[in-house]
């Protein structure tokens, strides 16, 4: 069980539970000739319980005061899915709408609706493991890998807090490359990229992260939130003079990512339904076995010794009222 204590101290009380074993709490009536009143073996028996809910009652409730829990455990599970980092863009325009305009009632912005998209991706697939990183100007970090499910889903919520400022994509990918650093780590390892537009990553930076994918082996989607006539991954410039990574900065990086050697997928999502069919993808195509031990928190378990003390005090009370005088 692993059981363990906040308040060791505590223990040494168990001691009184000895005592309802050899001192009877009942009122003795005194026969002038004990050997003619004959032997009554369930009044045994029911001697010996209530002396035994006594000492156990005293054990639950000294359990109690010293803060009984058991501690953090790990289970064994092997399912089919991924070891997944999604990483959201957070800057202004993604509290924007797919017009480039403020939500009202009728549209929602494109922070929103991948927020609703990404939560039904997590609730289709139960086993992935699954952490959270947004950037900005600077990297943000959320959560790291977990299985669980509650903690994901509280994330991604908060990723629809108000946005801050630009995009610094260097900064954001470098961070979540971070999360896949432990080596335990087994099975498909996925970087999920949503944003709805980039910024120009630096020859340094490129070489770093040239060298994370590579140690990594990271599989690559990008789901790219494209505003209504802004710049799309595969457009061409009309001028040769703009052809650069400052001008077109979706179009480098989309370059860039395709330049890795790594298995590699972009969604160019214009609206909703587009954003939807990348998830949907993506979830049918990450099906791989997946093996990984699960923390399972330290369980606090006073309350519970509290409430059998509870229950063993009100049976003993409940003894004490059916008592006799005579």
């Amino acid at each position: 069980m692993n059981l363990a204590v906040e308040n060791p101290l505590w223990l040494s009380a168990l001691a009184l539970a000895l005592l309802p074993i050899f001192r009877h709490s009942m009122r003795y009536s005194s026969y002038p000739y004990t050997a003619v009143i004959p032997e009554d073996a369930l009044s045994t028996v029911l001697m010996w319980a209530i002396r035994l809910i006594g000492a156990l009652t005293i054990t639950m409730l000294v359990l109690g005061l010293a803060g009984l829990y058991q501690t953090e455990q790990t289970r064994e599970r092997i399912g089919f899915g991924a070891n997944i980092v999604m990483l959201i863009d957070r800057s202004n325009s993604m509290d924007m709408t797919f017009a480039g305009q403020t939500p009202d009632g009728a549209h929602e912005s494109k922070a929103t609706a991948a927020k609703r998209l990404l939560t039904e991706f997590v609730q289709k697939r139960p086993h992935d493991r699954i952490g959270v990183a947004a950037y900005s100007t600077a990297p943000l970090f959320v959560l790291p890998l977990t299985e669980n499910k509650q903690a994901i889903q509280a994330a991604i919520d908060a990723t629809s807090l108000p946005a801050l400022a630009y995009t610094h994509i260097s900064k954001g990918l470098s961070l979540a490359l971070s999360f896949f650093n432990n080596p335990s780590i087994t099975g498909s390892r996925i970087l999920l990229l949503v944003s709805d537009g980039a910024a120009a990553i630096d020859h340094d930076s490129e070489l770093a992260l040239r060298q994370l994918f590579k140690q990594q082996n990271i599989r690559l989607y990008w789901i790219f939130l494209r505003t209504a006539n802004s710049q799309g991954l595969y457009d061409l410039p009309e001028d040769s003079r703009d052809d650069n990574n400052q001008a077109m900065p979706e179009r480098y990086l989309h370059l860039f990512f395709s330049s890795l050697e790594i298995p590699y997928q972009a969604y160019q999502a214009e609206n909703l339904d587009a954003m939807q069919k990348a998830i949907d993808d993506i979830n049918r195509l990450e099906q791989s076995p997946l093996h990984y031990f699960e923390k399972i928190p330290k369980d606090d378990l006073s309350q519970t010794c509290y409430f059998w003390a509870t229950l063993g005090l009100l049976l003993l009370l409940a003894v004490k009222c059916c008592e006799v005088k005579v």
